[in-house]
């Protein structure tokens, strides 16, 4: 459970990221996983209005850097991470800050903080994220319980380091919003489609770190598709239409009540149950022989391990 003040370490899945986006307010929007970057999967989302990349973080050299900082530039919404763990909140929320489009409301909660730090400069702004009372309360709703409290800890050199980006569009242009660079990172102009742009940059980014590295993982801030397919439904004609529409609104509802039976999982508090069980297999005698035969069995792995295939 995070301390009071503090952030928690949350999941990176489109049920959590959707979930977030509901309870800080906003409506009109989910979040939808990208499992490849090829061109028909981004066209099955649309509208895309943000896309959220999450990547083990490694120290790039101004040479390596892709695209133009951007100093001073008021008009976009951009916040500085000024705390461990906060990324991936920060990422969604600098993706729905910058969403032009009268579909999308972004309820009171987050219309007032955007008002309020509106003439705030980029580290200001992440101050003000920070601490944001009901944005962090929302963020650490998916905390883990733990039985101890233990010391928060920097990462160390040899650690692996995760880390939240968002993309948007942006007035005619991409722009990259990572909390840890000094401004939002410029990657050009778009014409119609703003995936033209940014599905290139994101294929040259993996493949650069593909020969170490493959754990990334896309998301997309998309428009609600239960009102998209509700409007369609209201404007079809043809049974077979009419079916396929509603299939499609099934499939749909399936998928969130999953989502939701997931996150109340995530949520619960399992520990009593653990604790009872390690009490009633303690009385019974029958704990250490089972801790015993545990340590015995990951002994056996791991000497199989080092072994290596015969």
């Amino acid at each position: 459970m995070a301390a009071n003040g503090q952030w928690c370490l949350i999941e990176s899945d489109p049920g959590v990221f959707s979930e977030l986006i509901k309870d800080f307010g906003c409506t009109g929007l989910q979040v939808e996983e990208l499992w490849s970057l090829d061109e028909c999967a981004f066209n099955e989302l649309k509208p895309v209005h943000g896309l959220i990349f999450l990547f083990k973080w490694k120290n790039e050299s101004e040479q390596e850097q892709q695209g133009k900082v951007v100093y001073g530039d008021t008009d976009i919404f951009f916040a500085k991470q000024v705390i461990n763990n906060a990324c991936a909140t920060q990422a969604i929320i600098s993706v729905l800050l910058n969403i032009e489009s009268k579909d999308i409301s972004l309820g009171d909660t987050l219309t007032q903080f955007r008002e309020f730090t509106s003439s705030f400069d980029p580290a200001l702004k992440g101050m003000s994220l920070t601490n944001a009372d009901r944005l962090r309360e929302v963020h650490n709703s998916f905390a883990r319980q733990n039985m101890f409290e233990f010391d928060s800890k920097s990462a160390e050199k040899d650690d692996d380091v995760y880390h939240f980006v968002a993309f948007v569009p942006f007035k005619d242009r991409v722009y990259e919003l990572d909390g840890l660079k000094p401004g939002p990172i410029d990657h050009g102009p778009f014409t119609d489609d703003w995936l033209t742009v940014v599905r290139p940059l994101l294929q040259s980014r993996v493949a650069r770190h593909a020969a170490t590295e493959i754990t990334f993982n896309l998301m997309a801030v998309v428009g609600d598709k239960l009102m998209a397919l509700d409007r369609e439904l209201r404007a079809a004609e043809g049974d077979m239409l009419i079916a396929d529409i509603k299939n499609k609104m099934r499939i749909e509802e399936e998928k969130r009540a999953n989502y939701k039976i997931e996150n109340i999982r995530r949520k619960h508090n399992y520990i009593p149950l653990i604790m009872e069980m390690l009490k009633i297999l303690s009385e019974k005698g029958m704990l250490l022989p089972l801790t015993e035969k545990a340590k015995e069995k990951l002994a056996s792995k791991s000497s199989t391990k080092k072994a290596g295939p015969s």
